[in-house]
Protein backbone atom coordinates (compact mmCIF):
# COMPACT_ATOMS: atom_id res chain seq x y z
CA UNK A 1 0.00 0.00 0.00
CA UNK A 2 1.25 3.36 -0.92
CA UNK A 3 1.58 6.44 1.83
CA UNK A 4 -1.03 8.99 0.98
CA UNK A 5 1.06 11.78 -1.16
CA UNK A 6 -1.53 14.82 0.34
CA UNK A 7 -0.93 17.40 2.81
CA UNK A 8 -3.75 19.61 2.01
CA UNK A 9 -7.25 20.03 0.66
CA UNK A 10 -5.82 20.49 -2.79
CA UNK A 11 -3.66 18.39 -2.41
CA UNK A 12 -6.61 15.49 -1.05
CA UNK A 13 -8.91 16.30 -3.96
CA UNK A 14 -5.97 15.69 -6.59
CA UNK A 15 -5.50 12.71 -5.03
CA UNK A 16 -9.11 11.52 -5.05
CA UNK A 17 -9.12 12.30 -8.75
CA UNK A 18 -6.22 10.33 -9.40
CA UNK A 19 -8.18 7.34 -7.16
CA UNK A 20 -11.29 8.33 -9.51
CA UNK A 21 -9.36 8.03 -12.80
CA UNK A 22 -7.70 4.71 -11.67
CA UNK A 23 -11.33 2.83 -10.75
CA UNK A 24 -12.59 3.95 -14.23
CA UNK A 25 -9.17 2.32 -15.70
CA UNK A 26 -10.51 -0.69 -13.90
CA UNK A 27 -13.41 -0.97 -14.64
CA UNK A 28 -14.84 -0.65 -11.07
CA UNK A 29 -17.13 2.29 -11.95
CA UNK A 30 -18.00 3.82 -14.96
CA UNK A 31 -18.10 7.45 -14.68
CA UNK A 32 -17.58 10.37 -12.29
CA UNK A 33 -18.05 13.95 -12.09
CA UNK A 34 -16.19 16.37 -10.47
CA UNK A 35 -17.20 20.44 -9.99
CA UNK A 36 -14.61 22.74 -8.91
CA UNK A 37 -15.74 25.89 -7.23
CA UNK A 38 -12.93 28.19 -6.38
CA UNK A 39 -12.26 26.65 -2.60
CA UNK A 40 -13.18 23.57 -3.19
CA UNK A 41 -14.73 20.53 -5.04
CA UNK A 42 -17.49 17.93 -4.99
CA UNK A 43 -17.71 14.42 -6.84
CA UNK A 44 -20.41 12.70 -7.97
CA UNK A 45 -20.60 8.96 -8.31
CA UNK A 46 -23.60 8.57 -10.48
CA UNK A 47 -25.93 5.40 -9.90
CA UNK A 48 -24.00 5.25 -6.42
CA UNK A 49 -24.35 8.31 -4.14
CA UNK A 50 -27.08 11.19 -4.85
CA UNK A 51 -25.80 13.48 -2.72
CA UNK A 52 -22.20 14.90 -3.44
CA UNK A 53 -19.09 13.78 -1.67
CA UNK A 54 -16.30 15.97 -0.23
CA UNK A 55 -13.01 15.30 -1.31
CA UNK A 56 -12.18 13.18 2.07
CA UNK A 57 -15.25 11.48 1.30
CA UNK A 58 -14.21 10.69 -2.94
CA UNK A 59 -10.92 9.45 -1.84
CA UNK A 60 -12.02 7.12 0.84
CA UNK A 61 -14.89 5.46 -1.38
CA UNK A 62 -12.21 5.45 -4.87
CA UNK A 63 -9.46 3.89 -2.29
CA UNK A 64 -11.61 1.30 -1.14
CA UNK A 65 -12.91 0.07 -4.28
CA UNK A 66 -9.25 0.11 -5.70
CA UNK A 67 -7.88 -2.20 -2.75
CA UNK A 68 -11.17 -4.55 -3.37
CA UNK A 69 -10.02 -4.67 -6.77
CA UNK A 70 -6.24 -5.49 -6.16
Amino acid sequence: MTKPTFHDEQSLADAAEDLGNQALQQGIIHSFVVRHFADSRQFYIPDEHSEPLTPEEAYMQFKAWVEQAD
